[in-house]
């Protein structure tokens, strides 16, 4: 067990996750200023982004850069000046660093060796846009971006089906269509909010259902970043017998009524298609493209 006290004097430096704006320069904090203006060292995703952050706010602290191409080898070399009692400042291209975002590997590598950890509030697009979503609040879960590949994105959201909390992602505007089809092919019609641009001049929160969501993504040119609000499960209990087939892949699911109860490929689609609450067309298309 470790007990840290963040504010206690020490040989060692201090790790500091600084959240920047998320588009809106207004949102950084005095803290997060005198943090990055005091520090020995500022740690940014894109040096090229934060020198901007710096010039508008007038700071001067020397800038380095850490992302997921360096994080190993820089890491170590950031970990030293640390031991040698330099306090880094972490940032990433906006809002808080180690979410979805470099960052989580310093944190622990800190921890390990006893140095402080001490995390400013500020901006992040995620919880923002579940406030402003109108969905439930009480429970949700971040899960972040969802895999590029279709099949691992189809298989990842069959697992988060059941979960009752809010289910927050981020999408860019270039994959976005193939998203919510796939939100809509596996979780059904739910409730959905699309938060866009949160807190720039152009920010747009888009509310519906997700059939009227893949709609609208058809007739709209996506621009801008996206996070993604999708309304948990709603039903009253989801038994083990139900979810007997949550391992399988749709072509896996269909194949199981073929192979084991001699279900004719019609007969198997459709079963599949009332069990997985989907359009009988996603099934048959699904297993005879696929």
């Amino acid at each position: 067990m470790k007990t840290q006290k963040s504010f206690e004097s020490t040989e060692k430096g201090t790790v500091y996750i600084v959240p920047t704006p998320i588009g809106n320069l207004e949102d950084i904090t005095f803290r997060a200023l005198k943090v990055m203006e005091s520090a020995s060292l500022i740690a940014a995703e894109d040096t090229r982004n934060t020198k901007k952050l710096l010039t508008h706010f007038d700071i001067h602290t020397q800038l380095i850069s850490y992302h997921d191409h360096n994080k190993e080898s820089r890491g170590e070399q950031l970990l030293e000046r640390l031991e040698a009692g330099d306090s880094i400042a972490f940032v990433s291209d906006a809002g808080m660093p180690g979410i979805s975002d470099p960052g989580y590997e310093m944190v622990q590598a800190a921890v390990k060796a006893d140095i402080p950890v001490v995390v400013l509030p500020g901006a992040n697009a995620a919880v923002c846009a579940l406030i402003g979503s109108g969905l439930a609040t009480d429970e949700f879960l971040f899960y972040g971006f969802l895999p590029r590949k279709k099949k691992d994105r189809l298989k990842e959201l069959e697992r988060l089906k059941p979960m009752r909390p809010s289910l927050l992602f981020y999408e860019s505007p270039y994959r976005l269509k193939e998203t919510v089809s796939a939100i809509y092919e596996q979780l059904g019609d739910r409730q959905i909010t699309l938060a866009r641009e949160l807190t720039k001049r152009f920010e747009e929160y888009i509310r519906g259902t997700v059939s009227e969501i893949m709609e609208w993504t058809k007739q709209t040119e996506l621009k801008g970043e996206f996070c993604v609000v999708v309304e948990g499960n709603k039903e009253d209990s989801i038994s083990t017998e139900e979810l007997w087939w949550s391992h399988l892949s749709v072509v896996e699911h269909v194949n199981y009524y073929m192979e084991n109860e001699s279900n004719p490929s019609k007969d198997a689609i459709k079963k599949v298609a009332t069990e997985r609450q989907m359009p009988k067309r996603e099934v048959y298309q699904q297993y005879h493209i696929e």
